[in-house]
């Protein structure tokens, strides 16, 4: 992969680039361990082993350098091709009616406050009243398998790119035989087709305003619909849908109405009752974030690369560190009979830093 991204070297390196790239995932997996703290828990192992000779660990000066000479690219190159759904039909909650389940969302990274990264992410405004706010921000869109929570697939821009922009470029990972869910601020044509052309099926909500006629009411509760694009004011490309209508009980919100549109018609076999309680596996998402940038990252922790470049490396480190422990837990899900859901994150990822600590090569992302 790194000589791939044209990153290997033609001259012997007291750093080369495939170590490079370890002590980058070992950067997320540590966070936020400073640099030479990470770089001695990654070669603490080898040292007891004798695997090391008369290697010594660089001046951080050298580690800075080294990762600046990386970049970014390898590390998104080897997230895209290793980035792959992990549930099996007999995982607990990856499949419904024989569709695997994925979910699309985005969320943002705060980043160091270099004029660099400002310049080139952004800073969005303050709701308290001042200009900006403390950091630039680096959005992202994700696509997640709901039952195992990997990330599947992901855009990174800066915070002045919408998140519907974002989530439009992620139908090519998906395909037939997956239904996706998602949140009502996507809810468009141009995604919804874009989408569907991959092959996937779509169970989405709608924004409270939007106007669904009925054209057939069916004996479930649900009704065939159709959606037109802003653009399409004579209603000559319309896209047709089934709505599912409900209310949550039990909840603090019961006279709240939630609407969902979906492209499975058929109502004997997708029960609208079955989607809309479906439907809330979508929140699963927030579950990944928070592993990723609570429990992984570090609650209100800032990424401290003052480089965009360096800002999109370390972004993709944690998405590569955190699909490395995702495949470890349903790993031991599995050899346990349990489901995915049933195993510790937070103890996952201790787990995966003593490992690499004490057994070298026993945790590799």
């Amino acid at each position: 992969m790194v000589a791939a991204c044209g990153r290997a070297e033609h001259l012997r390196r007291l750093l080369p680039a495939r170590l490079v790239v370890y002590f980058v995932l070992a950067l997320a997996l540590f966070s936020p361990a400073p640099y030479l703290e990470v770089m001695r828990h990654l070669v603490e192992g080898l040292r007891s082993q004798g695997l090391l000779g008369e290697w010594r660990i660089p001046a951080k000066s050298s580690l800075f350098r080294a990762r600046q000479r990386l970049g970014s690219e390898p590390l998104r190159v080897l997230f895209a091709t290793t980035a792959q759904p992990m549930g099996t039909q007999t995982t607990p909650g990856c499949f419904w009616r024989g569709l695997r389940l994925l979910a699309v969302d985005g969320t943002c990274w705060d980043v160091a406050g270099s004029a660099a990264n400002e310049a080139a992410f952004g800073r969005p405004g303050n709701s308290r009243g001042h200009d900006k706010s403390g950091f630039p921000q680096v959005r992202m869109a994700c696509l997640i398998e709901v039952g195992t929570h990997p990330v599947l697939d992901a855009e990174l821009a800066g915070c002045r790119t919408g998140e519907v922009t974002l989530v439009s470029r992620l139908p090519r990972s998906c395909g037939p035989g997956e239904l996706v869910l998602a949140d009502r601020e996507f809810l468009g044509v141009p995604m919804w087709r874009a989408f569907t052309d991959s092959g996937a099926d779509l169970l989405w909500r709608v924004p409270a305003n939007r106007i669904l006629p009925v054209e057939r009411m069916l004996r479930n509760g649900s009704w065939l619909s159709r959606i037109h694009a802003t653009t399409d004011r004579a209603h000559r490309d319309p896209v047709p849908v089934r709505v599912v209508a409900y209310q949550l009980h039990g909840t603090g919100r019961e006279s709240e109405d939630y609407r969902l549109v979906t492209t499975l018609l058929d109502a004997r076999r997708y029960p609208a009752r079955q989607l809309a309680a479906l439907y809330q596996e979508r929140w699963e998402v927030e579950a990944v974030f928070a592993e990723l940038k609570s429990h992984q990252r570090g609650a209100r922790t800032v990424l401290t690369c003052k480089t965009p470049d360096g800002v999109l490396q370390q972004i993709w480190a944690h998405l590569l560190v955190h699909h490395a422990l995702r495949e470890l837990m349903v790993r031991t899900a599995a050899a346990r009979g349990l489901g995915p859901d049933r195993v510790s994150f937070t103890e996952t990822l201790r787990s995966a830093r003593r490992s690499v600590t004490l057994t070298p090569g026993s945790f590799s992302p």
